[in-house]
């Protein structure tokens, strides 16, 4: 839910103009006058978040003013890489681009990049986007990037590019997961096998086990193992996918850990995942990545 102690209610008037600017500051904007009919209105107190852990009070009374004291969202550069492909081309001349969204982290040529979940290890020759060559490539930016020695039936959609020195991304071979039943005409029961849309991925995974039946809103455990879930209930899960698939806890990198149940064309659960049992199995080394390595 929210938190209705960080949200600023202010009763404005678009038509007439009330409480939309700062008095006196009206001036600043085209067209803009300063009206202070709403008098009884004193401000909305809200508690704002400055930095992690860090709050203080804060008086709003105008529109444009809560607009400006909204925090600026900071993007997770901090994080190691992650780069679900959304698509791989052959251009002539180029080679292999795999073209894809940076949800976590940053990518830059030259380093060496590993493919979950096969483990495909191969230098990064340049980045590009919007036809433009970059240095590097931080979250949020849609990029597509040139492998060296990789053909285009070695990686596809659904991949997760990373690097391979900080925390290299493994497929999932189980993963626990919390899950909203939000439209399924029936019960969900241990067996049930939707397909899953998570970042890229559309795979399908197998409800192994239905471990605890929880309050959707408070989160406590209601149940332990129950026999079903229906509509409107809220369970922690295991899930097993039938292919090789990424995926990461929420905590970790949220991007990768948040997915959709898709069934019967439409959306019967939405969820996120808690905890990952990774495979640990090695992929190859490209002779670009090996050369690389040895430098070093």
């Amino acid at each position: 839910g929210y938190k209705l102690d960080a949200i600023p209610f202010i009763p404005i008037s678009g038509f007439k103009g009330d409480n939309m600017v700062i008095k006196g500051r009206a001036s600043e904007i085209e067209g803009a006058e300063d009206i202070d009919e709403m008098k009884w209105f004193k401000g909305a107190e809200v508690s704002r978040t400055i930095s992690k852990g860090k709050t203080e009070k804060a008086t709003y009374k105008w529109l444009t003013q809560a607009l400006d004291g909204i925090p600026v969202p900071t993007r997770p550069t901090s994080l190691a890489l992650r780069l679900p492909l959304q698509d791989v081309y052959k251009i002539g001349g180029i080679g292999t681009v795999p073209v894809g969204r940076v949800e976590t982290g940053i990518i830059s040529s030259g380093m060496v990049v590993t493919f979950g979940p096969v483990g495909i290890s191969t230098e990064v020759k340049s980045v590009e986007m919007h036809h433009e060559t970059m240095t590097e490539a931080t979250p949020g930016d849609n990029v597509g990037f040139n492998v060296k020695n990789l053909s285009v039936k070695d990686i596809k959609r659904g991949y997760v590019a990373s690097d391979s020195k900080r925390d290299p991304c493994k497929g999932a071979t189980t993963f626990t997961a919390q899950v909203i039943v939000m439209n399924h005409p029936g019960e969900i029961r241990n067996g049930y096998t939707p397909v899953l849309d998570c970042h890229t991925a559309h795979i399908a995974c197998k409800f192994v086990e239905l471990v605890q039946k929880i309050d959707k809103r408070t989160g406590k455990a209601c149940e332990d193992l129950p026999k079903f879930v229906k509509n409107q209930e809220a369970a922690i899960v295991t899930l097993q996918p039938s292919k090789p698939m990424v995926v990461e806890s929420f905590k970790e990198y949220s991007p990768l850990g948040r997915f959709a149940v898709r069934d019967m064309k439409q959306t019967v659960a939405v969820g996120i995942v808690k905890a990952v049992q990774k495979n640990e199995t090695e992929g190859k080394t490209t002779k670009s990545a090996a050369k690389i390595a040895k430098k070093k």
